[in-house]
């Protein structure tokens, strides 16, 4: 299936895997690329030196495109983009809006620019200063999330950009992307649904903790650090929610005295880590020390496969997933029901059920 976005970055079809921190490794981002897909390197949980290290072993593994995504504000963005355009990697993404500075030094290299927002008036700005394409995350996606929903806010990006939109937030099968294409997108994005197969080095209590979700077991919380999360309801945010603040201070200083050992960070880095990540917004000194330790939740989790102290970040979609497929059959069984539902379409099948 050819579309503006597998002609833009070289793709065999309209499907990326999103930069999920300590999911998007080597392994899970080469085999999507294999699958003909577009595969996205988490590099925001990596030194520049494991960056480089991944990129090399990425390449070892495919010689299909695939991307690098980043952090705009990361104190070492410049240097992240300057790895990604010395080693010729195809797409830069991005999971928040990049500067017009980076834009520019990207796309002068020929990497391709695809930032992710999460409202229209982001999409307008990126698309301004050169962006190549945006992804655009509904309210349904997992992680750090907004409050409206895919089926809303997608036509009106589709609508006020004239780059290439790809969907994400509640997509996880071929009559998904269907919609998204009826929709004016030019392809999906999906997380929850290429972190749940093999191809993914997530422990398997992990994974199975996410296979065991309801729909109604994936929440959005504010309780981790302060912004709104989407998450696997765990005994971690149970505590954090149902806590006084000075209980949930002790949750977090005990918590954050773990993780501090883990990463080899000082508490005054951890502090200092948590109130640049205020942006403003009025934390408490427990959101503080979780903000600068979210990383570290994520990696308790789907590094550790501690369930019951990890965050684990999620789309509403885990509360219909299932199965673990290899990422070839995920994007071949997508794909196949695409074909399935247009050509359906076509002879008028639908409007004879309905």
């Amino acid at each position: 299936m050819e579309t503006a976005l597998t002609r833009l970055v070289g793709v065999r079809h309209p499907i990326v895997q999103t930069g999920m921190g300590w999911v998007a490794g080597p392994r899970l981002v080469s085999a999507t690329a294999n699958a003909g897909a577009l595969g996205v390197l988490a590099s925001a949980t990596m030194t520049t030196d494991r960056l480089r290290d991944a990129i090399h072993e990425v390449k070892s593994r495919t010689r299909e495109p695939f991307g690098v995504n980043l952090r705009a504000d990361a104190t070492d963005a410049g240097d992240r983009v300057r790895i990604i355009i010395e080693e010729d990697v195809r797409v830069a993404s991005f999971a928040l809006a990049p500067s017009a500075e980076l834009i520019a030094e990207l796309k002068e290299a020929g990497v391709v620019v695809i930032p992710s927002i999460g409202a229209r008036r982001h999409a307008e700005k990126v698309a301004a200063w050169g962006a190549d394409a945006v992804i655009v995350q509904g309210g349904e996606g997992g992680g750090h999330t907004g409050e409206v929903a895919t089926t809303v806010l997608l036509p009106q990006v589709v609508d006020a950009v004239d780059i290439p939109v790809v969907a994400a937030g509640g997509f996880f099968d071929g009559r998904g992307l269907v919609a998204a294409l009826a929709y004016g997108a030019a392809g999906v994005a999906m997380g929850t649904r290429f972190l749940l197969t093999s191809d993914s080095a997530v422990p398997d209590a992990v994974k199975a903790a996410y296979l065991a979700a309801t729909v109604k077991d994936v929440t959005v919380t504010r309780a981790v650090d302060g912004l709104p999360h989407r998450m696997l309801r765990t005994e971690l945010v149970d505590a954090l929610e149902h806590s006084g603040r000075a209980r949930a201070l002790v949750h977090a200083v005990r918590r954050a005295a773990g993780f501090r050992k883990l990463s080899g960070l000082t508490w005054p880095q951890l502090v200092r880590d948590g109130l640049a990540m205020k942006h403003g917004k009025e934390l408490t000194w427990s959101q503080v020390l979780l903000a600068a330790n979210t990383p570290m939740l994520l990696r308790s989790a789907m590094v550790d496969g501690r369930t019951d102290l990890g965050v684990m970040a999620s789309g509403q979609v885990a509360g219909v997933i299932d199965d673990l497929p290899s990422c070839a059959e995920l994007v071949a069984g997508v794909m196949d029901q695409a074909a399935s539902v247009v050509g359906e379409l076509a002879s008028g099948g639908a409007s004879m059920r309905a």
